[in-house]
């Protein structure tokens, strides 16, 4: 590739620390890296390793208890260290736009899709409400978002988490910046989309010479994308290379295992199948659509119709499907979380009919691991904190150590030292707040858990851990899991069947092996051709 003599971007010797009370850990440690323009350099590397600290160093959007050490970050050969807020706030919108790793925390809860992406047109380019719209409309047909005019007015809780990702990076090209960073930006979406996206990124590069930094766990999504990688291992570039070269001739050890690490065909337990668990029968979700000035239900968003299975004790379903196919709202159904039509036995009794009061009785039995870890873990409590406020709900009659015993033995089962337990979920990274919400909900011992990408913010490597975690935690307590993926190779590794979904109906369910090496459905046998 043909490189100007002068980067875009040029970070040197960059150092972050973060003050954690009395205590300093350094999470960058002498980062150096040149972005050129109409580059795209893809930073890699597992959880931890300082992907994400290293793109909020450049915008300057660092915690109040992290400090740049020393080091320099320069765009056009200006220094940004150090840049009064003002500037940095218009260099933000103009020239180097973000699109974040959790979108359900930059998106505003309370404003519609349509009025968060106008607002960026509105302030930045001035245009008008008319001229709006259309834009609006145009920049989510780019991303592959779905049903757009019936959905501009939704509000971000109110779609999945592929589609608040892709609403994200609408919002982020909007104004087509010289630099675009994008942190994670297909972790939540199905290979299909993935793609789109992707595509869509490399197109827009070529047309307005826009200069991509990819942050990514996933070095197989890189293959395709980017022109050269940065290997990040605790804060230090351990490899940089061409594409070509890291895949065809790593380097460095760790280079090497992250390039190895695939999650592993999981074997049949049908021998150790027990009873049944849970029976869902002709279950319904619809979700009204309101319009005009006095809001009038005019139709439904139909997110799920007729879905019927069951699932039995020491048994996982996993459910697949593109984004917005209503995998989520599914399971949000079965645990009581909105609103359904239709049967939900759970020990066979129907809890579709009980009371809040009831329902709460069960809670402890029927637990959650949320796919967005950052909106559902509370910024003003330490993560020994969130894990023991479970307990103390459901279990209040826990003397103090006890409760520490379990806090620390849950930690560890998901690779979390104990002494992490003071921090706060900002100063860990995606993958690390991730591993805190599946401690909080395993540390109840739930019957059933439902688990809604839980590894999708997870490098490969620790995918790993965390299927062969949750299966040694299946065989021991014999757990039934409900897990949601739109990534077969993780599903593969852990599903005993499958319910494959597409617009809130299910396509086809059957047994893994029976998806993966006959399926019968069309749109099943393309997702398995796209994993393939």
């Amino acid at each position: 590739m043909k490189r100007d003599i002068n980067p875009i971007l040029s970070v040197k010797d960059l150092s972050v620390t973060f003050n954690s009370g009395s205590n300093y850990y350094q999470v960058v440690n002498g980062l150096s890296f040149n972005l050129f323009p109409g580059e795209t350099l893809s930073l890699v590397g597992e959880s931890g390793s300082g992907k994400s600290i290293t793109a909020l160093s450049i915008l300057q959007l660092l915690p109040s208890s992290a400090k740049i050490g020393n080091g320099s970050i320069k765009f056009i050969n200006e220094e940004l260290i150090g840049k009064p807020e003002s500037y940095m706030r218009s260099l933000r919108t103009r020239k180097i736009g973000i699109i974040f790793q959790e979108p359900m925390t930059s998106l505003n809860p309370l404003q519609s899709i349509e009025a968060q992406v106008g607002e960026v047109l509105e302030i930045h380019q001035g245009l008008s409400k008319q001229e709006i719209k259309p834009r609006v409309i145009n920049l989510l047909e780019m991303v592959g978002f779905k049903r757009i005019k019936q959905r501009l007015h939704s509000l971000p809780h109110e779609l999945s988490g592929g589609e608040r990702q892709r609403v994200m990076i609408a919002m982020s090209l909007a104004l087509e910046p010289e630099i675009l960073i994008a942190d994670e930006p297909t972790t939540a979406l199905d290979a299909t989309i993935q793609s789109q996206i992707l595509s869509l990124l490399s197109d827009l590069k070529k047309r307005i010479g826009m200069s991509i930094i990819f942050i990514t766990h996933d070095l197989s999504v890189v293959r395709s994308f980017a022109d050269n990688i940065c290997v990040l291992e605790k804060g230090k570039i351990v490899e940089h290379g061409s594409v070509d070269g890291i895949f065809s001739s790593p380097k460095n050890p760790y280079t090497k295992k992250l390039l190895l690490s695939q999650p592993v065909i999981k074997e049949s337990n049908k021998d150790e199948i027990d009873t049944e668990l849970l029976s869902v029968k002709d279950l319904k979700v619809w979700f009204p659509i309101k319009d005009g000035i006095i809001r009038r239900t005019v139709g439904y968003t139909k997110a799920v119709n007729n879905i019927s299975f069951l699932i039995n004790k020491n048994e996982t379903l996993g459910v697949v499907g593109e984004s917005g196919s209503g995998k989520t709202t599914l399971a949000f159904a079965i645990l009581r979380l909105v609103e359904s039509l239709g049967s939900i036995e759970f020990h066979g009794q129907n809890i579709n009919n009980l009371s809040k009061k009831e329902m709460r009785k069960l809670r402890k039995k029927m637990q959650i691991v949320f796919q967005d870890p950052y909106g559902s873990l509370s910024p003003r409590m330490s993560v020994n904190q969130i894990i023991e406020e479970g307990l103390s709900f459901h279990l209040p009659s826990l003397g103090h150590k006890e409760k520490r015993d379990l806090i620390k033995s849950v930690l560890d089962d998901v690779g979390l030292n104990y002494k992490l337990g003071e921090r706060f979920p900002h100063e860990f990274s995606g993958g690390q707040r991730q591993r805190i919400s599946i401690a909080r909900a395993l540390v109840l011992k739930p019957e059933f858990l439902v688990l809604d990408e839980p590894t999708s913010a997870l490098d490969v490597s620790i995918q790993a851990q965390i299927i062969d975690l949750l299966c040694q935690l299946q065989s021991k307590y014999k757990l039934s899991y409900l897990f949601i993926s739109h990534d077969l190779r993780v599903i593969r590794s852990i599903a005993d069947k499958i319910l494959v979904m597409k617009n809130g109906f299910s396509i086809e369910q059957a047994s893994s092996s029976e998806i993966f090496n006959n399926p019968q459905d069309s749109y099943t046998q393309s997702l398995v051709s796209s994993f393939k």
